[in-house]
């Protein structure tokens, strides 16, 4: 299960991040979908290290990503390469018109971080919110997702 927010800018998604990992959250828990820019990347690299990738995303273009969330997206048909955020967020629980506003928020210069820690979904949330993660959201019981094929 993912708990996912979009933070509106760096100075928020930096305050959200260390009160995630100073909650207990593990950094291996954490995910970040984020267009590709020097603030973003800055940002990712001092607080994951050199752990972050650039992939092409539907509607997003060149994106910066790293964590559990991502695997989950691309799926083996590639569905983030093919199909952008909005369609391949039901494989972590989300509806798509969620995936949508997910998409929307970082294609203005949002980044999205997602939680992967089902005991804790709820303080993830809360964490979200209080630091000021928009639309953050707990996605459905992994027994509850559905597959998406994309053609």
């Amino acid at each position: 299960m993912f708990t996912i927010g979009v933070f509106q800018d760096v100075a928020w998604a930096a305050r959200g991040i260390d009160a995630l990992v100073d909650d207990g959250f593990a950094v291996d828990s954490l995910s970040i979908v984020a267009k590709a820019t020097p603030e973003w990347r800055a940002l990712i690299e001092a607080r994951f290290g050199g752990d972050v990738q650039s992939l092409t995303i539907a509607r997003l273009g060149e994106t910066l990503v790293r964590g559990p969330l991502i695997a989950a997206l691309q799926g083996p048909d590639s569905g983030l390469e093919r199909g952008g955020v909005s369609a391949a967020i039901g494989r972590a629980g989300f509806q798509s018109h969620d995936g949508y506003i997910y998409e929307t928020l970082v294609d203005r210069g949002g980044i999205l971080v997602g939680v992967h820690n089902v005991p804790r979904a709820a303080d993830a949330l809360a964490k979200l919110h209080a630091y000021g993660g928009g639309n953050a959201a707990i996605g459905a019981w992994a027994g509850r997702t559905r597959a998406v094929q994309f053609r």
